[in-house]
């Protein structure tokens, strides 16, 4: 369409929604998950800083990601980086609880 935009870098603004949001999205399941793993699934686990540790390191991992995946993360604003985080957040925080309420064994 002639009202669609592109980056320098050739990605639609919607690919680069949808990659920004799949990136996001699965970085939080991996948190929870890759939490649930290092801290355990009992009641005393959900007091552990690590997992705060866990879900920070994969915020930050998605940042060269998305540039290895064509967004250009330098174009980000600070709603783009929020956006970021609360996903990746919510998805860890959804999935974790779901470990430590079933006390699945990873």
């Amino acid at each position: 369409m002639a009202t669609e935009t592109e980056s320098t870098a050739g990605i639609s603004a919607h690919m680069r929604g949808v990659t920004v949001t799949t990136l996001a999205s699965l970085a939080g399941v991996t948190a929870g998950v890759l939490s649930g793993y290092l801290v355990g699934t009992d009641p005393a686990a959900a007091t552990d800083q690590l997992s705060v540790l866990v879900l920070g390191a994969l915020v930050l991992v998605q940042f060269p990601l998305l540039r290895l995946g064509g967004v250009e993360v330098e174009d980000f604003g600070a709603k783009d980086y929020l956006y970021v985080v609360f996903m990746t957040f919510a998805l860890w925080f959804v999935t974790w609880a779901i470990l430590l309420t079933t006390g699945a064994s990873l």
